[in-house]
């Protein structure tokens, strides 16, 4: 697997490829965000670590960059910004999870190895019957979604989300249910990373925001997606 990182913090990027390589992860360390740039537009990545501020481009245009780019390996914050406003901007753009520092090693290594899981399971093809929704087609063989015959380009984790809601067509699904099975760690109540990727997910099927279609909120409750 091969993981970038981008922080010109030397010492935490230095911390963090001492980490990952004891993992055997190929790790693709700089401190400059051009170098960094330019080696994820020309190689093949599983994952990114990204810092917010490097220099006089933030983490946030590159997350930003790669999504519409269409590339969709995981993306990890590492930063000192702990505002949830930032948090809730990263997820908005595409991240999949979000680090602060000061941190613990152990625990970003587990973090990389969980998101690496979920591309994995994402990229791997399962020979399954499709699931169909009134227009809406969701290819579990190819991990693919179509919405009237076009794809719709989600990252890994908004196809396991909007997967299990359509597995539990007709069942209202906790936000806390959600979370726990789709990132498999355990739910904060603070937590506003599933509303920040429902409302990405529903964004991209081209949702009413006040009538959805797919994905209805049951207030107080959760989210479900009708029979």
């Amino acid at each position: 697997m091969d993981i970038l990182i981008l922080d010109d913090e030397k010492e935490i990027a230095d911390l963090v490829e001492l980490y990952l390589k004891n993992e055997n992860y190929n790790v693709h360390k700089f401190y400059d965000y051009k170098l960094a740039i330019n080696y994820i537009n020309t190689q093949k990545l599983d994952l990114a670590i990204l810092d917010i501020m490097v220099g006089q481009v933030s983490g946030f245009e590159i997350c930003k960059m790669i999504r519409e780019k269409d590339l969709n390996f995981p993306i990890i914050f590492l930063t000192a910004k702990i505002e949830d406003v930032d948090k809730i901007y990263g997820l908005t753009l595409g991240a999949d999870d979000y680090i602060t520092k000061p941190f613990n090693p152990l625990e970003l290594v587990a973090r990389v190895k969980s998101a690496l899981r979920r591309y994995t399971k994402y990229n791997k093809k399962e020979k399954d019957d499709n699931i169909y929704i009134e227009g809406l087609e969701i290819d579990k063989e190819t991990h693919k979604c179509l919405l009237f015959g076009k794809e719709i380009e989600l990252t890994p984790i908004e196809f396991d989300i909007l997967l299990y809601l359509a597995n539990n067509r007709g069942c209202v699904v906790s936000s806390e249910e959600l979370f726990e099975k789709v990132w498999k760690e355990r739910y904060l109540d603070n937590n506003n990373t599933v509303m920040v990727h429902i409302r990405r997910i529903r964004e991209k099927l081209k949702e009413d925001t006040k009538n959805p279609k797919f994905i209805k909120t049951v207030w107080g409750v959760g989210y479900k997606i009708e029979k």
